[in-house]
């Protein structure tokens, strides 16, 4: 008998989903289609736009680390050219092995 209960009970809910469901969308046809499509493009174009801009700053920041990298990079070249030479060698020494291996 419980689950006769819980079963009605879940239906009745199910039944009272669909009846607002309906009332929703009747009121959304109701309304001035156009209106409301105007509306829901414009504030698309508007959260497109805020996400480019949210994009445009974090490439600017990511090309500002970059640039900054490179620089610090070719400072410390410059700095120990002997050394970096040695690294570079020693880096293309693992490398060729490592291919060599497989």
């Amino acid at each position: 008998m419980k689950n006769r209960t819980e079963a009605s009970h879940s239906a009745e809910e199910l039944i009272e989903n669909l009846r607002s469901l309906i009332a929703e969308a009747e009121a959304t046809i109701s309304g001035d289609v156009v209106e409301k499509s105007n509306e829901t493009l414009a504030e698309l174009r508007a959260r497109l736009q805020a996400g480019l801009d949210r994009l445009n700053g974090y490439y600017s920041q990511a090309k500002q680390r970059v640039v900054a990298g490179a620089k610090a990079t070719d400072d410390s070249i410059r700095t120990h050219p002997y050394e970096s030479a040695a690294i570079a060698l020693g880096v293309g020494v693992l490398l060729g092995a490592l291919i060599r291996r497989r």
